[in-house]
């Protein structure tokens, strides 16, 4: 395993410079942190590119075998001070792969008979779009449809708050069109959240082949998505702020469409 100690390493260079989403696309490749991130990307299909270990960091892992299966020359072992570098996140147990980026097109989608999806209009805040992504995960919901995206799904955030979930859930990139063509065709009815909704979210029936549809936290959803669900629903506000986190939305919602579900 070649050893890098040195912070001006051209691979090292290239490492720090995917942070940027243009840097990410020239080099078709994205960041992922820790070992069992890696075991949930390898378990879903994902080709590897190189590994970076810091190996005094790998020694307390709680998956030391994620690296039996990875060929011997992607593997490269790093100093601390150069895994400090190229690290995103704080505890890290000495692990970053770079990976190659898979397809997320809505024909990708593999839906169960009465599916529940999430749709997620102009989603800005990658901490926002992994959260969702992880509660998805522990609802087992169907899928997570991107519409309209203002982050980029590999963003190392977001792949950091899903804490690997953005590789267990399906996941879909289009258009607001799109996506509302998709369910038209699939039979599956649209519930739009909105604060001035007058169907409480509680009293809606979530039993059937159902998407809920969220917008952003500071504007959210367009008139598009308004107009065109086939009805608009709303959490009771009791405080003095009148909504809560998209994420936070979106778990209350979710995970009453599982309890009605008998989930």
């Amino acid at each position: 395993m070649e050893k890098i100690t040195s912070l001006q390493n051209p691979r090292i260079k290239s490492v720090v410079k995917l942070s940027k989403s243009r840097e990410r696309k020239e080099q078709g490749l994205f960041l992922i942190e820790g070992a069992r991130e890696l075991s949930l990307a390898l378990s879903s299909g994902y080709e590897i590119d190189s590994i970076y270990v810091c190996t005094e960091l790998f020694q307390k892992t709680e998956y030391p075998d994620v690296l039996d299966a990875i060929p011997e020359h992607k593997l490269y072992e790093v100093s601390e001070s150069v895994f400090s570098k190229i690290a995103y996140r704080e505890g890290s147990d000495g692990l970053l792969t770079l990976a190659k980026p898979q397809s997320h097109h809505l024909t990708d989608l593999n839906l169960t008979d009465n599916p529940f999806i999430i749709i997620l209009e102009a989603v800005e805040k990658p901490g926002n779009l992994g959260a969702i992504l992880r509660t998805a995960d522990a609802a087992q919901a169907d899928a997570v449809i991107i519409c309209d995206p203002a982050t980029d799904l590999y963003n190392p955030n977001a792949v950091r708050s899903s804490v690997g979930c953005l590789f267990t859930v399906q996941t879909a990139v289009c258009s607001s069109q799109e996506a509302l063509a998709y369910l038209k065709i699939h039979n599956i009815k649209s519930f739009a959240a909105e604060l001035q909704a007058s169907q409480w979210y509680q009293n809606t029936d979530f039993s059937k082949p159902t998407a809920i549809v969220m917008g952003t936290e500071a504007d959210g959803l367009t008139s598009f998505w308004l107009d065109n669900a086939d009805a608009r629903i709303k959490i009771p506000m009791r405080g003095k702020i009148d909504s809560l986190n998209v994420s936070v939305s979106t778990a209350v919602l979710t995970f009453e469409a599982m309890r009605q579900r008998g989930f």
